[in-house]
């Protein structure tokens, strides 16, 4: 099962450990010059109000390389074995600092080109600022891969119906959104998901502030070097 919330103590608390390498994966990038790109294990940057991170924070990870024309426009490459576990995050991060009861909106756009084979999804990672709980929503996802905890049922919110899952990883709590089909483009508005958890749910207060929104791919494997494009990903909040 996906341990999605320890990319975030490794992030966070570890110190950079030995950088990649540049593999050919940049050469995947577009053809106009990225304004951005990193084939370091921790390499990051920021962009037009976004936070984009490499993270490659698994064991046993290949190599793996992200570019970027914007905050908003990125891309990945990556060629991870295929075993267990995950090895990497790539993603953009938005900063929100907002608690749950004063959010009036918080909505996304996305539009994604993924592979057909290996194992990773596509996903939101929500966090509140002291790490406490993390929701993560599932847009599509491919291979073996599969969420932290149990079935909680299904529900209609955010305009998706997805498959829910409550768990913990030893750290933190986890609430998965799984949708139940896969989508590689479209909107969602994460307030009616946040509102449910902490009202309807009781899961946790709606005083808690979300410190960020993450997007990005949680990759378990990609052998051979697969590419993931991030076409437009724009988070918005007030």
């Amino acid at each position: 099962m996906a341990k999605s919330a320890l990319r975030k103590i490794t992030t966070a608390v570890l110190a950079p450990a030995m950088a990649l390498g540049a593999t050919v994966g940049l050469a995947s990038a577009p053809a106009s010059a990225a304004v951005w790109n990193s084939c370091d294990q921790w390499g990051n940057t920021s962009l037009n109000g976004y936070t984009l991170y490499n993270n490659i924070w698994g064991s046993g990870a290949g190599s793996q390389c992200v570019w970027a024309n914007s905050g908003t426009n990125w891309g990945v490459w990556a060629n991870h074995p295929n075993t267990g576990g995950i090895k990497s995050y790539p993603n953009s991060k938005k900063v929100i600092n907002k608690t749950i009861a004063s959010l009036s909106s918080l909505t996304s756009d996305y539009n994604v080109t993924v592979p057909s084979s290996g194992a990773y999804n596509t996903s939101y990672d929500i966090w509140d600022t002291d790490y406490d709980y993390e929701i993560m929503l599932w847009m599509n996802y491919n291979g073996a891969v599969g969420p932290i905890g149990t079935s909680q049922g299904s529900v209609t919110l955010g305009g998706h119906t997805w498959n829910v899952y409550k768990g913990s990883n030893g750290h933190n709590e986890v609430f998965s959104f799984l949708r139940t089909s896969d989508s590689n483009s479209g909107s969602v508005n994460m307030k009616p998901i946040l509102s449910w958890i902490a009202g309807t749910k009781g899961w946790m207060s709606s005083n808690e502030t979300i410190g960020d929104v993450q997007f990005g791919y949680e990759i378990t494997s990609s052998s051979g070097g697969l590419d993931f494009r991030t076409n437009n990903l724009t988070v918005s909040s007030s």
